[in-house]
């Protein structure tokens, strides 16, 4: 299976975030099979038509075009009031203009969600997955990652619930499959 290239977008904008943590965990899982790079959402403006004009701010084009250049999306993300944070969806929006010419159009997807509470995210996984069929996103179906009490599953950056690390793998090892029967 050749190396498909593979943007990582965290929903959480905290710099010790578990949805960061879990993003360079599943990179090292994926050496060999996944080229995975995080896109940084941080510096995205508000999406604002008024400003997304022929000549769009900086951050837009970049971002777009990282998106463009990636063969799938890994969707990191916490949870914030039972959906996703704003910054993700701001990110969604940014990258789904121009009407017509969104950057995330027929890129093969999945979510993984994570909360300290026991639900994992549920709410945020399931918010998102209701976007990606207008964005033309197929998401890969299963297995699903709804990762409950991730604050009890770190020392620091390093990952210590052996189980976990095993399910990453397993999800990595999947995605990857995905992709290269969903790649455009």
């Amino acid at each position: 299976m050749a190396s498909k290239k593979i943007a990582i977008v965290v929903g959480s904008l905290r710099k010790d975030s578990y949805s960061g943590k879990l993003a360079k965990v599943m990179s090292q899982l994926a050496e060999g099979k996944l080229d995975m790079d995080i896109v940084e959402i941080r510096d995205l403006p508000i999406y604002d038509p008024d400003i997304d004009t022929a000549t769009p701010p900086p951050a837009y084009a970049a971002f777009r075009e990282r998106i463009r250049a990636a063969d799938g999306i890994l969707f990191i993300t916490p949870e914030y009031n039972r959906s996703v944070p704003g910054a993700l969806k701001n990110a969604i929006d940014v990258g789904s203009r121009p009407y017509g010419k969104a950057a995330w159009t027929g890129k093969p997807c999945a979510i993984v969600s994570q909360s300290p509470g026991a639900l994992g995210g549920f709410g945020a996984n399931h918010h998102l997955r209701q976007m990606l069929p207008f964005l033309n996103m197929p998401a890969m179906p299963a297995p699903e990652a709804y990762l409950g009490g991730i604050a009890d599953k770190f020392d620091g950056d390093r990952l210590t619930d052996e189980s976990l690390r095993g399910f990453l793998q397993t999800f990595v090892d999947t995605f990857a499959g995905w992709v290269e029967r969903n790649a455009g």
